[in-house]
């Protein structure tokens, strides 16, 4: 089966077209296939497949085999895809995700193909207990998180995947070992993504993330944006205001209206192949 590898800002993952028939245990397929030494090697898969309520739909999964709800630099690829290979038309899309439905707005090059996308995430989830948390309250914002023998000051925000804010220096940050503190407490039920923040400028963030289920990543966009909701929610920035996200792999523009959040990053097909699946 022919698949298609894409990245956005270094967050890749390993996509197939699946408009036409399903993928049989596509868990097991991402395990084999994600590795980076006896696979084609990504961040997971991505399936394209046919929608009765979008013009498509996206299925994820993550590197571990897990089935994730919302990838936002995943979705911009995934938006590309659909609209080079002519599934869709025109200057946007709307894709089903396990997150809802999201409108994607595409950018094109001089070839005529979409460069970047622009994705309208929807509006944030803060209820602890619906992050998923055992955290109570409408808003968990500077919160004390005591893991590892150590307290943190973590603001939870969810954007179709649960994250756990820090605002401490990503790079004097041990991120492998802390993130794997904060993915596996008890405190999420259904494990978390972690983003260590730091406020670079008025209107910037540079950040580093451990994802649940992949580990460290070159980029996560639902992270990007969860980490801005925080910045809002902490004083670092005004809503409204467009927000510079310096990660591993490069950089996404945010801006968090109160209502929504909507995320601005490149879309890049990389090579094609063929695999057995």
């Amino acid at each position: 089966m022919k698949f298609y590898k894409m990245q956005g800002i270094g967050n890749d993952y390993i996509y197939f077209d699946c408009m036409r028939g399903e993928i049989a245990e596509p868990e097991k397929l991402s395990v084999k296939l994600s590795d980076r030494r006896f696979g084609i090697g990504g961040d997971g898969i991505i399936l394209l497949c046919k929608s009765d309520v979008a013009d498509c739909k996206m299925r994820m999964f993550n590197a571990d085999g897990s089935e994730g709800k919302m990838c936002g630099n995943g979705i911009r690829c995934l938006g590309k895809l659909a609209r080079d290979l002519g599934y869709v038309s025109g200057e946007s899309c709307t894709v089903e995700t396990l997150a809802g439905v999201k409108r994607l707005f595409f950018f094109f090059g001089g070839d005529g193909k979409v460069e970047s996308v622009k994705v309208d995430m929807g509006a944030p989830e803060l209820n602890g207990r619906l992050i998923p948390s055992t955290v109570e309250g409408e808003r968990v914002v500077g919160y004390p998180l005591k893991v590892g023998g150590k307290t943190y000051a973590v603001t939870l925000v969810n954007m179709g995947n649960p994250h756990c804010v820090v605002f401490a220096d990503p790079d004097s940050t041990d991120v492998e070992g802390v993130g794997r503190l904060f993915e596996n407490s008890p405190v999420f039920p259904d494990r978390v993504n972690t983003e260590f923040v730091k406020v670079t400028g008025k209107n910037s963030l540079k950040m580093r993330v451990w994802e649940r289920g992949s580990g460290e990543t070159y980029a996560c966009g639902t992270g990007a944006c969860a980490a801005v909701v925080a910045a809002v929610l902490n004083g670092y920035c005004k809503a409204g205001e467009k927000v510079t996200v310096s990660l591993l792999g490069g950089e996404l523009e945010i801006v968090c209206t109160g209502d929504s959040v909507f995320m601005t990053g490149a879309a890049t097909l990389v090579f094609t192949g063929e695999t057995a699946v």
